[in-house]
């Protein structure tokens, strides 16, 4: 499923039109993507948790040539999800 076809299935499970589903499919991305940005997590209960993972640096080697390198630290976004989803899933 793309975006377009989640902003379809919203449009239709709760009634609103396209443009409305659109509005409120991009404002949970962007709620999400500003929490994120700041540092914190977003619990959604029954479903999971979106957070920020923080990865050190290493160093790693180039599959290509073999020599070393230096892999940057960096901020991940992660998502663990809930026992709900887990269950709807099985």
């Amino acid at each position: 499923m793309n975006k377009n076809e989640l902003i379809g299935a919203v449009a239709d499970s709760s009634g609103l039109s396209r443009s409305d589903a659109t509005k409120a499919v991009d404002g949970v991305f962007d709620a999400i993507t500003g929490t994120l940005k700041n540092g914190d997590e977003v619990r959604l209960v029954g479903f999971g948790t979106f957070s920020v993972a923080k990865r050190k640096a290493s160093t790693g080697r180039n599959p290509r040539t073999g020599e070393p390198m230096e892999i940057k630290a960096s901020t991940q976004p992660k998502f663990k999800p809930g026992k709900g989803l887990k269950d709807a899933v099985q």
